[in-house]
């Protein structure tokens, strides 16, 4: 894991937000700022790897750029990590924060389902990040009911009406077809991403 912006907090309670941030929009903001009655820090990560997509867009140092203009509700830190995976991303959390420190992943609801239901290729997987760390699932597109055995783990999060539909693609097609996105992207990388993206 390398940090490029690193809070001076040392955190008992640390959420993790990784993602493509292909930009990073207001619901990113919005879930950061809806964990911050249950984690003291959120760690915004992008992976140089993605298990599901490819990079293009921005590149990794823009990402990085983007997410390091922003003023989060709550103190946080950027850093890459190597693999996208959370089970691999949670791994270099443990080795920077240490096994103390109680880690939670902030994600919607598609990526909570995306993540109980990946091909591991093996048995067991789930069950083995759950123990590691702990999720926090905001709604997108509908409510996440998690499955009954991972409830103790799988936690709500709240945030803003409207937000739910707000996404990094919503934000590059609009730019596409020279329709209205400033409004979906933190005031303070409004330039970097027209600079970017258009």
């Amino acid at each position: 894991m390398q940090f490029y912006r690193r809070s001076r907090t040392n955190p008992r309670r640390l959420g993790v937000l990784a993602g493509g941030f292909n930009p990073p929009t207001v619901a990113h903001l919005a879930l950061a700022a809806a964990a911050s009655s249950q984690v003291d820090e959120v760690l915004c990560v992008v992976p140089r790897a993605f298990p599901h997509k490819k990079y293009f867009g921005a590149t990794l140092e823009q990402r990085i750029e983007m997410l390091g203009s922003l003023e989060l509700a709550i103190p946080h830190s950027v850093a890459t990590t190597e693999q996208g995976l959370f089970i691999d991303i949670a791994r270099e959390c443990r080795t920077q924060c240490g096994a103390e420190t109680r880690l939670s992943f902030l994600c919607g609801r598609d990526a909570a389902e995306r993540i109980l239901t990946w091909d591991y290729g093996r048995a067991g997987v789930v069950e083995e990040m759950l123990n590691q760390f702990e999720l926090l699932v905001a709604a997108r597109g509908g409510d996440f009911e998690p499955p009954p055995e991972f409830r103790h783990r799988i936690h709500s999060l709240l945030i803003p009406a409207g937000h739910d539909q707000v996404s990094s693609t919503d934000v590059r097609e609009r730019i596409a077809r020279r329709e209205p996105w400033e409004h979906l992207v933190p005031e303070a990388i409004v330039e970097q991403v027209r600079e970017i993206y258009s």
